[in-house]
């Protein structure tokens, strides 16, 4: 039992270890790189349309030939722009643009509330600044759009979801940009549009450098700060916040099927409607200055080339509510990807545990804290056959130990009688000589769904604020430790009745101790879901094990002795 135990352990880190190496997931340049800010990026060579560097800082006020016409002599400065905010309003959310930079400051989202110091609603708000800014590269100038006296129009009463800004740019020229909210979704269809520049010309929009914790734990929440991308080749890749060093950048090739900057249960990103021909050419993201171990701010740039048509492209600003971003397609629930740098095992298992839970949600209409222990407990019950069959083959190993030592003692001298003799007795006892590495697979198949359940747990919005029993909040740490002391407590009781009816093992003995303590300390402050379904899961296996033991101990062991190589069946 316990060398089928530790074979278990080791297979179960090399799939950990070596999953990374067989399947490696794709590189990305990570150079640092200098910023220059007194100077715009130049554009590209006429033709070219290879994205700038959208990390150089855009230059004051209006330059070149994008500035706007000269004042005849004796002509006063025009009036300054008034700065209007206007809110759209859907279904599920409350969404406010701004004339400044005709940019998008804040998301209210009335079906979700906060659950840190304060209370009310949940808003999506980026520390001190717009959630999405832009900035426009043409003819070597920079210009950044908060800079621009954008106006509102005005909004017919039969299009109360759509507003667009517009502003004067240049000699004769003009930029637009248009939102246009969907009826039950926290979607937007943004358009931006421009006339009178030079081309070629790229416009930079920047994703939020942060966002506002709505969480009770917020060091967590910042722990899952992060930028992610999908390009067609290469799939989903995520860019925590953490991962570049202040002033170094890391560049995600396109064309790209989306981009978003996510907290851990809410993002805000944009997304192309053509996948086809994706306005979203390039990913760059720069690591801003720490002000402490956590990184809780970084700079992203989506870069997109502004065409005549201009650039059209979709932005959602929600919660990662996964059958909603399923359903939106364009495997935009990968925003949420799952397992780190493991995600390739994780990742399918993440999705058949999350649609088999919503299904029993949907179903049974219970608490998820229900939902857990019986998916626990069911889960134990399809394992039970396999679980039985391993267990009744440790038996059998038991019983023929002592024929396997005879066989081995008797041809110690000659290695190929030895192991002809071994699998003599194997044959003998009608066991396969397998049976040992075979026995550890009911050990190993529970391991990736404990391993997706583990991610599961850490970004699951739908977990989100759910009370069960004692527990506030199944997402969070139980306040009062009583769940991780249940797990450990009941892993141990596992482990020991395991060892009833086995030869002593003081290796044995002391690892069923010393596992369940440094599981309970592991996971003392995770999730108490998961820990409830840890628990559930040892609880569930307690009869099992008790039925194993029993039948153990009324086998008796073999102990005929080995003749002519082979080895007969006593009792």
């Amino acid at each position: 039992m316990d060398k089928r135990f530790f074979l278990a352990l080791v297979l179960t880190g090399a799939v950990v270890l070596l999953t990374p190496v067989i399947f490696p997931r794709p590189k990305v340049s990570a150079p640092v790189v200098a910023v220059d800010s007194t100077r715009a990026p130049a554009a590209p060579a006429s033709g070219s349309m290879t994205a700038p560097d959208a990390s150089a800082a855009p230059t004051a006020g209006l330059p070149g030939s994008l500035a706007p016409a000269a004042l005849a002599a004796g002509d006063s400065a025009p009036a300054p722009v008034a700065i209007t905010q206007v809110t759209l309003t859907n279904t599920l959310a409350s969404y406010t643009y701004s004339s400044r930079g005709a940019a998008f400051i804040s998301a209210s989202l009335p079906n979700y509330s906060r659950l840190g110091a304060t209370t009310g609603t949940v808003a999506l708000e980026a520390p001190a600044e717009p959630l999405l800014r832009y900035r426009l590269i043409a003819g070597g100038d920079t210009v950044r759009f908060d800079e621009l006296p954008f106006i509102p129009s005005s909004v017919a009463p039969e299009m109360t979801n759509r507003v667009s800004f517009t502003a004067p740019l240049g000699q004769g020229g003009e930029i637009t940009v248009t939102y246009a909210l969907a009826d039950s979704n926290y979607l937007a269809d943004v358009r931006v549009t421009a006339r009178g520049i030079p081309s070629p010309a790229f416009l930079l929009i920047d994703l939020p450098t942060g966002f506002l914790s709505q969480e009770r734990d917020s060091t967590d929440d910042h722990r899952h700060l992060a930028y992610a991308s999908r390009a067609p080749i290469g799939g989903a890749e995520r860019i925590d916040f953490r991962k570049p060093d202040p002033g170094e950048r890391i560049l995600r090739q396109g064309p790209l099927t989306w981009a978003v900057a996510k907290s851990k249960y809410f993002l805000v990103g944009v997304i192309a409607v053509d996948t086809t021909a994706s306005p979203l050419a390039e990913l760059q993201v720069t690591g801003a200055p720490r002000v402490n171990r956590e990184a809780t701010r970084a700079m992203a740039t989506v870069v997109s080339p502004l065409g005549p048509d201009g650039v059209r492209f979709e932005l959602y600003a929600g919660p990662q509510e996964w059958e909603r971003l399923v359903a939106m397609g364009r495997e935009f629930e990968q925003t949420n990807p799952y397992g780190g740098w493991i995600s390739g095992l994780v990742q399918p298992f993440a999705t058949i545990v999350m649609k088999v839970l919503l299904w029993m949600k949907r179903t049974l209409r219970i608490e998820y804290g229900w939902i857990l222990v019986i998916f626990g407990v069911a889960i134990r019950l399809a394992m039970w056959p396999l679980n039985s069959k391993m267990m009744r083959s440790s038996i059998q190993m038991q019983r023929i130990a002592p024929l396997v030592q005879q066989a081995q003692e008797k041809h110690k001298g000659d290695p190929e009688k030895q192991r002809a003799a071994v699998m003599q007795v194997y044959q003998d006892a009608g066991i396969s000589p397998f049976a040992p590495l075979a026995g550890c697979l009911p050990m190993l198949l529970p391991m990736p769904i404990l391993f997706a359940l583990f991610f599961v747990f850490q970004n699951t919005i739908e977990f989100r604020g759910v009370p069960f029993l004692w527990l506030p909040d199944i997402s969070v740490a139980d306040p009062y430790y009583i769940v991780p002391l249940v797990m450990g407590g009941s892993m141990y009781l596992l482990s020991w009745i395991g060892m009833r009816n086995t030869p002593p093992n003081p290796q044995t003995k002391m690892m069923s101790i010393v596992m369940p303590v440094m599981m309970t300390v592991f996971l003392f402050n995770f999730a108490s879901g998961l820990n409830l379904y840890y628990a559930v899961q040892n609880i569930a296996a307690l009869p099992q094990q008790w039925l194993i033991a029993n039948e153990r101990g009324k086998s008796t062991p073999m102990s005929a002795p080995v003749q002519g190589g082979g080895a007969k069946r006593k009792g």
